[in-house]
Order: C-alpha cells, then structure tokens, then sequence
C-alpha cells in the first residue's frame, strides 16, 4: 500500500522541539515520524469527540432507562457501582 505524502515546515519553540526531539529518541523513532504520529492521534482524538458528541443527540433516554430497569440479565458485579461523588447522569425511578 503505498501512501502519499507532503511537505510542511512547521515551526516549533526550541523547548518543544528538543522536547520532542528527546521523546522521539527514547522510541527509536525520528522526529518526523513522531510528529506525524503526535498528529494523527490528535486528529483521530477529535473525530472521535466529535463521533460521540453527534451520537449523543440521537440518545433514547427512556428507553436506555427501560434497559437499565429490567429484571433480566445478570446481577452487579463487583466493581460495577457508581463511583462515590459520580455526577454523571442517573437513571429515573419509574
């Protein structure tokens, strides 16, 4: 597979950059190919961000609450309770 590539000049603080000169070294790696990849799992972090925040408007809450109440399936398992000071969403009682 043979994948196309371009050319920027990007410029960088010195302190960033011998930064990222020192990371890129420690993984054997070169400083483009560190810039490179640093872009793309920012690039990837945002769709991703902006994947779930377009999801979310097509939330059914009530019928996740439904789900949630339900009698079947398993019970909790260990490790499955709400985090003590958990401000997240909660389901309504009925």
């Amino acid at each position: 597979m043979k994948t196309s590539t371009s050319a920027y000049a990007l410029r960088l603080p010195s302190s960033i950059k011998a930064a990222a000169e020192k990371l890129a070294a420690e993984e054997g790696i070169s400083l483009n190919q560190f810039v490179a990849t640093a872009v793309a799992e920012k690039v990837a972090a945002l769709h991703t961000a902006s994947y779930f925040a377009e999801r979310k408007g097509h939330a059914d809450w009530a019928a996740f609450d439904r789900i949630m109440r339900r009698e079947t399936g398993m019970p909790p398992q260990g490790g499955d309770e709400i985090p003590e000071g958990y401000k997240g969403r909660r389901a309504t009682k009925p």
